[in-house]
């Protein structure tokens, strides 16, 4: 649905062009844009102006091959890799630095983000802009819709601020276009105080969540970014806030939110929340939508994850770069009899979607040869032992399972929404909290939440002797369940940073690193452009 006011934008500035028909006025006219003033005339062009900013998210919350948050935040981790696989892969080292933590400030890794994030705020901010000077009643737009529309924005504007205050500390906060023109450099803790700020006073004016409104911002979306907020707050502010953390949670998981089809419920199973027909999923309470059938937008995730003939494992209509993998310390952290082992991770020989009797054939180092992923990470055809990011070959790695496109015949082909948060976050958020509080220690209360999403991870008859105790359940153990229920969602490094883990603990071939590598540079063609930045610590420039 957030490719409707694409259709607006478009529609508005044909009409501007078809209704400029004078040939004796020589008054400038503008056709590259249109004037706020001219265009804001009625209910869909109000809403074409909220929903800009969400054709934009795709680009920087989700694997779509850009230089996004979700890239920095999963292949600087323990998770997730993109290793040299013979001739492919190297690409100037960017992804060894990235895994190595030796990136620097002048890479385009580290701007773009930057760039991609302050776009999306640049987005909320004009719109906020615009309708300062908007007769939303001649528009025929309701007091209480005109307060929901601003809400919706500034909820938004938030979460940009809040995903990057996570990935480079302490940023400028501009709630206007130009104003200031070299803003400064903001505390952290200043951050942390204007996303809470923003959150708390519009959260409530928001809807609550509906299948009407998928891919909105609605209260359950605004207060699992709350929730986010407060888990993370000794780390983004210094000062714990677990008691509020929990609070957050409990207006979702009571169902005083909404929900996206009924009260929001833990899907049964490890696919429903994840497949093509994800828009009914029961837990989902905010996401990225997408239609391939009505729009020709998809989550193009194959192009960091798939195999350069993974189209046939599917019997799909892409193939990829055969890029990221699952590192194999990561591979090796789930049991063997963990259903989301075999689930959401491709392992052994491939064989064709339309005709399973036919093998899925290599194209390098296997080429003619059936394809066959194996969780190493070596140069097996060459007889080699070493496993560094400059071993793989073109079989190399667990691949991404999680987010299955379906077949090209079937009528929601690739129309998976990417969620953003899901009730399962919910349960992890509050779990963890809850131990906090106790000193590290799990309550009951931690252990049944997590129980109840872990049992879905096993056959009926493994459930009793996999679930967790107190005893069981300790902080490194969440952590370690973390990493498995939510690899490839975006994560792993706001989690590991948490808990503590992300600059002191090895995994591969990856060893311990400065702490000053908790935070990314301040990009160095943003320093030279504003002189009132300040540089993160670590890191060259002022």
């Amino acid at each position: 649905m957030i490719q409707l006011h694409k259709g607006y934008f478009l529609a508005g500035a044909l009409t501007l062009l078809l209704g400029t028909n004078s040939c004796t006025n020589l008054d400038e006219t503008l056709y590259s844009q249109i004037d706020a003033s001219k265009f804001y005339n009625n209910r869909q062009e109000i809403l074409s102006g909220v929903l800009r900013p969400y054709t934009h998210a795709n680009a920087w919350m989700a694997p779509t091959s850009q230089n996004s948050y979700w890239r920095l935040n999963e292949m600087s981790a323990d998770q997730l890799a993109w290793p040299q696989k013979g001739r492919h892969g190297y690409d100037d080292a960017v992804w060894i630095r990235l895994h190595g933590h030796s990136w620097t400030f002048t890479e385009n890794m580290m701007w773009d983000p930057w760039s991609l994030i302050f776009t999306g705020i640049g987005f909320c901010n004009s719109t906020l802009g615009d309708f300062e000077k908007v007769d939303f009643v001649k528009a025929g737009v309701s007091d209480q819709d005109k307060a929901a529309f601003i809400a919706e924005l500034k909820v938004f504007r938030a979460y940009h601020y809040m995903k990057l205050m996570d990935l480079y500390g302490n940023v400028p906060i501009v709630t206007k276009v130009g104003e200031p023109l070299s803003p400064p450099t903001a505390p952290r803790a200043e951050v942390f105080a204007f996303v809470e700020k923003e959150l708390k006073e519009n959260i409530d004016q928001l809807p609550n969540l509906s299948k009407a409104l998928i891919g909105r911002l609605t209260k359950a979306a605004g207060y699992s970014m709350l929730a986010e907020l407060y888990l993370n707050a000794q780390v983004w502010s210094g000062t714990p806030r677990w008691d509020d953390c929990i609070a957050a949670c409990d207006k979702i998981s009571k169902g005083e939110t909404g929900g996206l089809n009924g009260a929001p419920v833990l899907d049964s199973d490890l696919l429903s929340t994840f497949n093509n027909t994800n828009d009914n999923s029961k837990e989902a309470l905010f996401q990225i939508t997408y239609d391939y059938q009505a729009t020709p937008t998809r989550c193009g995730w194959n192009s960091d994850f798939y195999h350069f003939a993974q189209r046939l494992i599917y019997d799909g209509d892409a193939n990829g770069n055969n890029g990221v993998v699952v590192i194999p310390s990561a591979y090796d952290a789930f049991k063997d009899n963990d259903l989301r082992k075999s689930t959401w991770m491709l392992i052994g020989p491939q064989f064709q979607a339309a005709d399973p009797t036919k093998p899925v054939l290599g194209t390098e180092e296997y080429r003619d040869k059936q394809l066959v992923f194996v969780k190493e990470i070596r140069r097996a055809s060459e007889n080699k032992t070493s496993s560094t990011m400059i071993d793989g070959e073109e079989n190399s790695g667990a691949r991404f399972n999680k987010y299955r496109p379906g077949r090209q015949s079937e009528a929601k082909y690739w129309s998976n929404d990417w969620i953003l948060y899901r009730l399962t976050d919910i349960y992890f958020y509050k779990a963890e909290a809850l131990m906090r509080k106790n000193g590290g220690s799990a309550v009951p209360e931690a252990v049944q939440l997590i129980n109840d999403v872990r049992k879905r991870a096993f056959r009926p008859a493994d459930v009793a002797k996999e679930a967790y105790t107190a005893a069981t359940l300790t902080l490194p153990e969440l952590l370690a369940e973390r990493s498995r229920e939510f690899i490839f969602e975006g994560k792993r490094r706001t989690d590991m940073v948490r808990f503590g883990a992300f600059t002191t603990a090895s995994w591969w071939d990856h060893q311990p690193t400065d702490k000053t590598k908790e935070l990314f540079p301040i990009p160095q063609r943003q320093l030279a452009a504003n002189p009132n930045l300040v540089q993160n610590p670590g890191y060259p420039g002022k």
